[in-house]
Formats: structure tokens, C-alpha cells, sequence
């Protein structure tokens, strides 16, 4: 009997052991998840989770880029680095590309301008002035003082404060950006990310004395937002742990190294380390979209017969292609999309109207309409009828002025080209109109500056569509 009672009290032992221990193992579990869950709460990079023998992906908190907005135009600042003295000469190849209210970014000089420059021309970049480092403790040891203040221009820029900034685009005054192409290459990256963009020297040597593994920033390169943030921390005490650097790209590289981000090439930058006639290297049908070029002083014109100014604003003619829709209710007004719309849904009516009796639901009217909202592509800069004359003996002119700017960014699916410099349209169109039973006209757009937009009415071809 005590047999019994002493081998059923071991069993019963062991039975009470080894349900205590798959106890504490499942609580255990249980408590690591939960304590998983928390901390990923707070901090996506956490230690327990990596190791762990499975993924918690629904754990993570890093936001998803994929529901973020398109980036566009209004998500890049331009920290551009230019000097007084050659302020002059540099201006018109940073006013080629530069679109005034629709760009953000400065200019950052080396001292305040002159009296005669006090008159900045809006077509330009807001300009700023470097802070003076000469006071700091390390300057003494600096190297290159004039390539610390353009490394710093990176903080000076950061220290702006814009908001809702994805990349930071840093360039020298001698710099010409394709922002369009700019705006689709970098939609490719995860702007919430570390990323530093750029593309090495078109020759070896520039690469072998500094690094292969470095933008060269006369080229330009971007910085996601993220990264800036990080860097703006370390900047300084960067400097003085390498006061003897002198090049600004190479600190940029170095400091980046130190904080574990490489580059990320982008063949479009193109920084020029080249000479002379440049046609044969443009016309070699690269893969990837120009996205800038640099030394343009030290290159013959790209284009024959013209000064270098005048051969940049060609240049640009292509890339700044406008795809915009314009509705004209000739006598009344004009309407400019930015982005091809379809006749089908520019025929609708804008509803900005209420109807005669109070209802709330829908259906309202005998007809579609269309409901205004905050979407750049699709709702009109407005322009009413202000003046009618005779063009010439068979035609006539009306001329529509705006009434106020739409406030809202440019369309990116139109190419990030705002209407907002536009104040006024000018409609040709011939003194006897014949318009056909059963179709509207079409028009052309003669010409396009001077915030004017031209526009001629004629009768549609057959079988054009507009869609």
C-alpha cells in the first residue's frame, strides 16, 4: 500500500512537473509576444524580433510608402551653392530651370548681396547667406573653408524648416536640373528611407583622387528627408573629427560612410568633368533620364550658333513641355487643367452651384456634373471674360484674366508644371464661326509666356480625339 502511495505520489510529481514547466513555456511565449508587440509599438527595429524564428510583418510601425501620395514637385527643396561675385554669370543657367512658386528651395551665397543686387528678381531663388564658422574652435585647422561652407549648406538648408519635405536636391549655380525627370526618378525610391543619390565623374582620375563610391555634387545629388535628418545631428562634429578634407562631396561621403549609408547611383546626373564640344557624349541615347548637367562655362554651347544661355533655354524647350487641357466657353471662360482630360469629362459641368429646392440626396439635376475638390489635376484655373477686339481683318480676339490663384501644388501626373504664373488667355478666333451640328472645336496653342497663354479656336479634324 505504501508502494503504491510512494510511486503514484512520484507519478503525480512528474505529472505536476512537466505540466508546470509546459506551463511556464507557453506563458513565457505568450509574454515575449506580448512584449514583441509593445516594443515594435514604439520601435520598428526591434532586437527581439529579429530573433525570433518567424516574421511579425504585422507588427511592424514603419509607415507604408505605397499609401502615401505620388511624390511631385512640391516634395523637393534646393539647397543651390553660388558666390556673389559670380552671381551674374551664373543666374541664367539657374533661372533655365528654376519655376518660380511652384519650386522650393534657396540660394545660399557667400556674403549678402550688393546694393545693386539688393533688387532680387523673383524669376530667382530666394537667396540666403552661409553662416560665419570663422569664430569656431576647429576653424583654425580647417583646410578648405570655402568647402565647409558648401557641405554645410546641407544643414543651413535642413535648418529652413519647410515642411513636408521627401528630398533635399543639393547643386552648385552652374547646375541645370531636369525637374520633371528629377520628380519620376526619385518616385522610385522609398522616400521614408536612407538614401543618398547621385552618379561618380565621367572620368577617372576625378574618381580615383577622391572616391568611386561618391556623388559629385556639382551634378547634384538628393537626399531623402530622413537621411538629412540624421546627418543635420552629426554635421558639425563631423567636420571637426576631419577639419583637413578638401571636398565637400568627399566629407559628404565620408560622413555618410560613418553613419552606414552608401550611394545609390543614378546615371542622369552628369557632373561634366569634360571639355569642349559635348555634342557626341548628349546624343549617345543613354538608358537613363537626364536628370542634371554641370560646367556649363567650361563646354563649348551645346548648340551651334548660340551663346550658352541661349543653348540652355533650348534645351530646356522639350523638358518643360506642358500637358494641359484648356476648355474655352468663348464670350465667357476659360479653363486650364494641368493634365489631358478627356472631352468626355470636360463637358461635365463644374458643380458650383446648389439646386432650387433643398434636397439632400442625389440624383439633384437633369445632367452629370462634376464636384470640386482639392485635386491639382483636376480643378481649373479660372478665367473670366475682360475684353473682345479685332485681332486682324477676319479674326477676333477675346482676352480672360484670372481671379485668383488654385493654392494647391502642381499636377504630378501632368508633369509638375502649375498654372498658377498664368493671368491671362488670349482666344483667337475667326470672325464667322461655323461650327458643325453635333461637335464643339478644337483649339491650338500658339504660344505660352509672359503668364500669357495664346490660344487659337479652328474646326476639329477628322477623327481627332482628345483623351
Amino acid at each position: 500500500m505504501s508502494l503504491y502511495h510512494s510511486t503514484a505520489k512520484q507519478k503525480l510529481s512528474h505529472f505536476s512537473l512537466g505540466s508546470s514547466c509546459r506551463s511556464v513555456a507557453i506563458s513565457g511565449l505568450l509574454l515575449l509576444l506580448f512584449f514583441t508587440f509593445s516594443f515594435n509599438y514604439h520601435n520598428s527595429q526591434s532586437p527581439v524580433a529579429s530573433y525570433l524564428p518567424f516574421r511579425l510583418s504585422w507588427l511592424s510601425s514603419s509607415p507604408d510608402p505605397s499609401a502615401d501620395t505620388p511624390t511631385n514637385i512640391s516634395h523637393l527643396v534646393f539647397g543651390i551653392v553660388g558666390c556673389v561675385k559670380t552671381w551674374k554669370q551664373k543666374r541664367p543657367y539657374i533661372e533655365s530651370w528654376w519655376r518660380p512658386n511652384v519650386t522650393r528651395g534657396y540660394l545660399f551665397l557667400d556674403r549678402a548681396p550688393s546694393k545693386e543686387l539688393r533688387d532680387w528678381p523673383p524669376s530667382s531663388p530666394p537667396f540666403r547667406v552661409n553662416e560665419d564658422i570663422t569664430k569656431w574652435e576647429v576653424s583654425r585647422k580647417i583646410a578648405a573653408p570655402v568647402q565647409i561652407r558648401i557641405f554645410r549648406t546641407i544643414l543651413e538648408t535642413f535648418r529652413q524648416g519647410d515642411k513636408d519635405v521627401r528630398w533635399y536636391i543639393m547643386a552648385d549655380d552652374d547646375t541645370v536640373l531636369f525637374l520633371d525627370n528629377l520628380v519620376e526618378v526619385l518616385s522610385k525610391y522609398d522616400h521614408t528611407k536612407y538614401y543618398y543619390i547621385g552618379s561618380s565623374s565621367e572620368c577617372v582620375m576625378s574618381n580615383f583622387f577622391l572616391s568611386f563610391e561618391m556623388a559629385f555634387g556639382g551634378a547634384g545629388y538628393a537626399l531623402s528627408y530622413p537621411l538629412v535628418e540624421m546627418l543635420a545631428k552629426e554635421l558639425d562634429a563631423c567636420i571637426e573629427r576631419n577639419p583637413r578634407l578638401y571636398s565637400s562631396d568627399f566629407m559628404l561621403h565620408i560622413c555618410l560612410t560613418d553613419l552606414g549609408v552608401s550611394l545609390t547611383k543614378e546615371g542622369g546626373f552628369h557632373q561634366i568633368d569634360l571639355h569642349g564640344d559635348i555634342s557626341g557624349f548628349l546624343s549617345a541615347h543613354p538608358q537613363s533620364p537626364i536628370l542634371s548637367l554641370h560646367h556649363i562655362d567650361t563646354i563649348d554651347p551645346i548648340f551651334p550658333s548660340m551663346n550658352r544661355s541661349e543653348a540652355i533655354n533650348q534645351l530646356m524647350k522639350p523638358a518643360q513641355e506642358r500637358n494641359w487641357s484648356i476648355s474655352v466657353s468663348w464670350g465667357y471662360s476659360t479653363h486650364i487643367y494641368e493634365n489631358i482630360l478627356s472631352r468626355n469629362f470636360l463637358r461635365r459641368p463644374l458643380e458650383t452651384f446648389r439646386p432650387w429646392m433643398k434636397r439632400n440626396k442625389s440624383p439633384l439635376y437633369l445632367f452629370n456634373t462634376r464636384i470640386l475638390d482639392d485635386n491639382p489635376c483636376t480643378v481649373p484655373h479660372v478665367f473670366f471674360l475682360k475684353s473682345m477686339k479685332n485681332a486682324s481683318r477676319n479674326e477676333i480676339v477675346t482676352t480672360y484674366t484670372r481671379v485668383s490663384k488654385s493654392g494647391l501644388p502642381a499636377c504630378a501626373l501632368g508633369g509638375n508644371h502649375s498654372a498658377n504664373p498664368i493671368s491671362r488667355v488670349e482666344v483667337f478666333s475667326p470672325r464667322r464661326r461655323h461650327i458643325e451640328a453635333g461637335r464643339i472645336e478644337c483649339c491650338d496653342v500658339l504660344a505660352d509666356k509672359q503668364n500669357t497663354t495664346k490660344v487659337r479656336l479652328r474646326p476639329c479634324m477628322f477623327g481627332e480625339v482628345i483623351a
